[in-house]
């Protein structure tokens, strides 16, 4: 089936529902329809009565809600208000781990009561083959030798006369599968397996750049038979949000763009039989469905459940934020992520590594929401996590395992460790399944989990592990259902969609007004600050060119008063320069959200270049009105206005210019170079700086295309044909006003001045053409450039076949990594380790060495951080004017013990780290913070700490060894030798393993950044060993539960809220962690009736803490301060 029969078979379905036909929709199994039955309150009855009469358009629009006095009212889905949709969702998912299923459970049965079948989608992928071509070593780098050799290499490559010094680099080999509908399919691989190419290819999202071969289908049909990146959505693992956004709007403008899909021609349909039938459906979720079947809603009930269900409620009306403007925590940017497209009707859902930041409570309950959506509305879902908890991975039904680009295992994940012992291994009681699957193909750590004593062990590799599938019971009739094709018939017509963009073209438009004016709001000082910039510079302009001083007799008169124009139409047109800043700090959103098809790019254009318009309005107003009589210009009040619309039109002329420059550069480095350039030649072929008789004729092009040329010729020409400029100077038969033209070479009749404004005019609307047409086909910048070791056996480490540190095998895992989407695939090659710096020396005593530190102790006593109230949060009925983060938070870190700081996703981890740090610079801070008992100073403490933050900042343009080589400079004692310092600098890229990388070239966002981030910090010299190990819980609201030592296999925390009444038992086996999370919950607290906050304030426990607190509180009699 082509693309324009489903779209045929699209329109047929819509006609069909509005014609009455149902057979699109039925259920062939559900014949008849159930009765409304009971007592029903008569005006409740006469208000359904009333709707039953109106116009199908018209019901869809009403329905009756519940108020908060009881009664029902009649109310109109478009205008819900926010204090009715926070009581509908009340009523309808009061607690969404407890509520969710019950609601998803009842809309489901709505539908298919009246025989609605849901759409369904399964994606298969048969033969996939994708490589890239990689650099080897440093030939990646952008040195000038690099550069030059590559354009000449380039020509001979094409020539044919030399050959690439690029090499293959296979990340899927030859991969074949089905993903279901109505199973939830876990994605597992340790890093560069492949498994973020895997997920773009089937999101249909992969860069041209790749070589790929194979297919992927949905309901068997090919990509280009329908637009894949509005039938599935794929969540990144990278977290590009607008920070001057809250996580509402961000919410809500993904669900205003994405639009609402099929729900309306279902809903239309459901609502139809249900009037044929004399259903009366339940109220609440009636109102719930009409209302996200409503397009074109700057706040939908759909954003507030999503919300809901992700556990975003606390930080609903806060700021997403970024690296400079304070916002959400880590673990709630990955939730808005994750959020950003379950508000949109996409059927199938791709995603990538969601639980990165999250505590495993919270990454739980999101999977066990995404289960039930997908289990009961059979939804389409591919997630990949690292190091999933064993009840997280419990949620799935099906595994898909890849190693070294392929496919280790595909099926049910009851069958998974049944094939691998089938192949000699076997999982330990104890250990997590995931963890298990992601280490048994490595090579570091498949020896331990060989189970065949009678056999002697060999490294069986993942090509061998993908062979012996194909014979494994799961791998044949995986097989076999590849073979038979699906049947496009079977397809439902609703299932694949063929508009390019979620809603119409004005909606878009409203969409992207809406936020540019909310943005322009909330970016308010810039505008402010302009307004205050241009105004000291009218002053300044007023007291230089001072009429008093200016003479309208002479020639050289007339050049003064040509300056001070010239003067004017730069300060207007360099005001303007902002653009390039504030386009390309929101060009990474853009990027990502015009490739999701969100909006066009003259969508997003228009806005930015509309609404700036007032603004321009503003400065020139300012700048005219303050200097034009001030200076002493041709007081004929015609002409100031002629002189404003000009200085109006440059102003626009300018912003135009810049934010095409911005989006064409793309960064502030190039746009910054290329736009001073830019600048020097319009100016300099403007016609002042050099007259045109000055300019060289093969430049008097130069002169005729710059905009600044028609600005100044208007000006000048509206200046000096004035009255004050008619007298003629003695010897001469000519005004003054044109020998003062003549002079600089502007030309003299009074159509220039109409010339001038049609060529301004003309600019602005081909520089606003180029920054829309750069904003539609340029890409971004790559961040980096795949590498392959030039030293084989740095390859290796990734599998630990060799090395200086000999790492134990127990306990190895996948560590949490960050990348640019398929360059983590192809650069992603480390796991992580948990060895100090101090056991490494233990482990190799020929090449380990330790720097002579001075352990210190921390302790904080009584820590409270508090910030003004966000106004957002004042909006929505907040009485208090600071939002309290820490209320009163202590400990102490030991040298010799490891503590553990958790706690969910917002409880306030970060901001006690920054409060500890000495990172907060807004705020108030209460309480004692002493280093080794004295009071801490910052000044010193910086010194002798190191502070490793979740947000991986780090300088883009220079290697991996060369960020870590500067660090070291910078941190370790200058009594530190260069070749010790070069070996320290081995030591530790080898304990993290980062020498695969060691030559790649950081970028942005990184290329393994929070591991390399940890190595820059081990070189602040305050590390020591660790021998004990100890907890720091923290829950929502910044409070501590349980402070103490964990016990071996976690029993002293077991223990201890074992020991609260009501709290459930462990299960054998289970995560203490994700226990501890689950049983210390708000809704677990409000069912027990008690607060884990109090109970830890009066045990024994918090007075020992105390009392130790007070005791490291004195300083040693040989100590020093911190």
């Amino acid at each position: 089936m082509e693309g324009a029969d489903i779209y045929r078979a699209t329109s047929h379905l819509r006609r069909s529902l509005r014609s009455g036909t149902s057979s699109v929709w039925r259920n062939n199994d559900v014949e008849t329809f159930s009765r409304s039955s009971g007592q029903e309150d008569d005006e409740e009855a006469l208000m359904w009565a009333a709707l039953e009469k109106l116009p199908t358009v018209s019901r869809l629009r009403k329905g009756i809600l519940t108020s908060s006095e009881g009664g029902a009212d009649e109310i109109d889905v478009h205008d819900l208000g926010w204090h009715q949709r926070r009581a509908l969702l009340e009523r309808l998912v009061k607690v969404a781990e407890e509520d969710n299923e019950k609601f998803l459970l009842k809309l489901k049965n709505r539908i298919a009561r009246v025989g609605i079948v849901l759409p369904t989608i399964e994606v298969r992928f048969e033969h996939l083959n994708i490589e890239a071509q990689a650099f080897v070593g440093t030939n990646a780098l952008p040195t000038v030798l690099n550069f030059t050799t590559s354009i000449f290499e380039g020509f001979l490559n094409y020539a044919g006369i030399l050959s690439s010094r690029k090499k293959k680099l296979t990340i899927l080999n030859d991969v074949s599968g089905i993903v279901k509908p109505g199973r939830m399919t876990l994605l597992l691989g340790p890093p560069s397996s492949g498994k973020t190419t895997l997920l773009l290819a089937l999101a249909g999202k992969l860069d041209p750049v790749l070589k790929c071969s194979g297919t992927v289908t949905y309901n068997g049909h090919a990509m280009d038979e329908f637009v894949p990146q509005r039938t599935a959505a794929y969540i990144s693992q990278h977290d590009l949000h607008i920070g001057e956004m809250t996580v509402r709007e961000t919410l809500a403008f993904s669900a205003r763009c994405q639009g609402v899909g099929d729900r309306y021609d279902m809903l239309e349909e459901l609502s139809r039989r249900e009037k044929q039938a004399n259903i009366k459906p339940d109220p609440d979720m009636d109102v719930f469905m009409k209302a996200v079947a409503t397009e074109g809603q700057e706040a939908n009930v759909i954003t507030d459940y999503i919300i809901k269900v992700l556990g975003l409620e606390v930080c609903a009306d806060t700021m997403v934020g970024d690296e400079m403007l304070r916002g959400i925590s880590g673990g709630q940017r990955k939730r808005v992520t994750t959020g950003e497209m379950m508000v949109g009707p996409a059927k199938a859902l791709f995603m990538d590594e969601i639980s990165t930041g999250l505590d495993s409570s919270t990454t739980f309950q999101i999977v066990n929401s995404l289960k039930q959506s997908v289990h009961i509305l059979n939804g389409t879902a591919v997630i990949s996590l690292l190091q999933p908890a064993p009840e997280t991975y419990d949620q799935f039904d099906d595994i898909i395992l890849l190693s070294d680009g392929q496919i280790v295992y595909q099926g049910p994940r009851e069958h998974v460790l049944s094939f691998f012992e089938y192949m000699g291994f076997k999982c330990p009681q104890r250990k997590g399944v995931a963890d298990f699957l992601q280490e048994v193909t490595s090579r570091k750590d498949q020896k331990q989990y060989w189970v065949r004593k009678d056999q002697p062990y060999r490294f069986i590799t993942a090509n061998e592990f993908s062979k012996a599938f194909q014979s494994f019971h799961v791998g044949k009739k995986l097989g076999e259902e590849l073979g038979v094709p699906y049947e496009k018939t079977k397809s439902h017509p609703a299932a694949l969609t063929t508009r390019k963009y979620g809603v119409g073209k004005k909606e878009l438009l409203k969409a992207c007004i809406s936020r540019e004016f909310l943005l322009m709001k909330r970016n308010s000082f810039v505008y402010i600050f302009k307004l205050i910039k241009i105004t000291i510079m009218a002053f300044i302009t007023m007291t230089l060119f001072l009429r008093t001083e200016m003479r309208h007799d002479s020639v050289v008169g007339g050049g003064v008063y040509m300056g001070a124009l010239f003067f004017g139409l730069i300060a207007a047109m360099f005001n303007a320069m902002s653009e390039i800043s504030m386009t390309i700090a929101k060009l990474p959103v853009f990027y990502k959200q015009r490739d999701l098809l969100f909006f066009p790019s003259w969508a997003y254009a228009l806005p930015t270049w509309i609404l700036k318009i007032p603004i321009s309005f503003a400065e020139v107003s300012i700048w005219i009105f303050l200097t034009y009589y001030v200076v002493g210009f041709d007081p004929n009040v015609e002409r100031l206005f002629k002189q404003f619309l000009i200085f109006v039109l440059v102003n626009q002329m300018g912003s135009g210019l810049f934010r095409f420059i911005a989006a064409a550069g793309r960064n502030m480095v190039v746009a910054n170079t290329f736009g001073a350039f830019a600048l020097l030649i319009l100016f300099a072929l403007g016609g002042f700086v050099l007259s045109r008789e000055d300019i060289k004729k093969w430049w008097i092009w130069g002169y005729w295309i710059s905009p600044v040329m028609y600005g100044q010729n208007a000006l000048m020409v509206n200046e000096f044909l004035g009255n004050k400029w008619k007298r003629v100077l003695p010897g001469s038969n000519e005004t003054l006003g044109i020998t003062v033209l003549k002079s600089r070479g502007f030309f003299q009749d009074p159509d220039w001045y109409w010339f001038g404004v049609g060529g301004l005019v003309g600019f602005i609307a081909l520089f606003n053409i180029f920054y829309t047409l750069a904003l539609a086909y340029l890409k971004p910048f790559e961040s980096n450039k795949a590498v392959i070791s030039e030293k084989p056996e740095e390859n290796k480490l990734a599998n630990g076949v060799s090395g200086k540190l000999q790492l134990p095998n127990k306990g190895s895992s996948s560590s949490n990594v960050t990348g640019s989407e398929v360059q983590d695939d192809t650069q992603r090659s480390i796991s992580s380790t948990s060895l100090s710096m101090a056991e490494a020396t233990t482990v190799n005593k020929k090449k380990g060495m330790v720097l002579p530190f001075e352990p210190h102790s921390i302790t904080f006593d009584v820590i409270i951080y508090s910030v003004d109230m966000p106004q957002e949060i004042i909006e929505h009925d907040a009485n208090e004017d600071k939002l309290v983060l820490l209320k009163g938070v202590s400990g102490s870190f030991r040298p010799g013990v490891l503590t553990a700081l958790m706690g969910v996703s917002g409880a306030g981890k970060t901001t006690l780290m920054d409060v500890l740090a000495g990172r907060k610079t807004v705020g108030y801070i209460e309480g004692n913070i002493s280093v080794s008992g004295f009071p801490k100073k910052q000044e010193t403490f910086a010194r002798v700490s190191g502070y490793c933050e979740q947000n991986d900042i780090h300088s883009p343009h220079v290697t991996v060894y060369e960020s870590l080589l500067y660090s070291a400079w910078l941190r370790l004692a200058k009594e530190v030798g260069a070749e010790t310092r070069k070996m320290f600098i081995d030591e530790v890229m080898d304990l993290v393993e980062l020498n695969p990388i060691r030559h790649a070239q950081v970028g942005l966002p990184g290329v393994n950044g929070t591991q390399w981030t940890l190595e820059e910090q081990l070189f602040a010299p305050f590390i020591s060993q660790v021998s004990t190990y100890l907890k720091h819980l923290m829950r929502r609201g910044g409070q501590e539960i349980y402070v103490g030592p964990l016990g071996h296999h976690c029993k002293h925390l077991i223990d201890y809220f074992e020991g609260i009444e009501g709290v459930s038992k462990i299960k054998d086996g289970y995560n203490p962690a994700t226990w501890m999370f689950e049983v210390s919950t708000p809704a677990q607290e409000l069912a027990l009736g008690v607060d884990f906050a109090d109970i830890y304030k009066t045990s024994d426990l918090y007075r020992r803490n105390k009392a130790l607190i007070e005791d490291l509180s004195k300083p040693a009699p040989a100590g020093g301060g911190g």
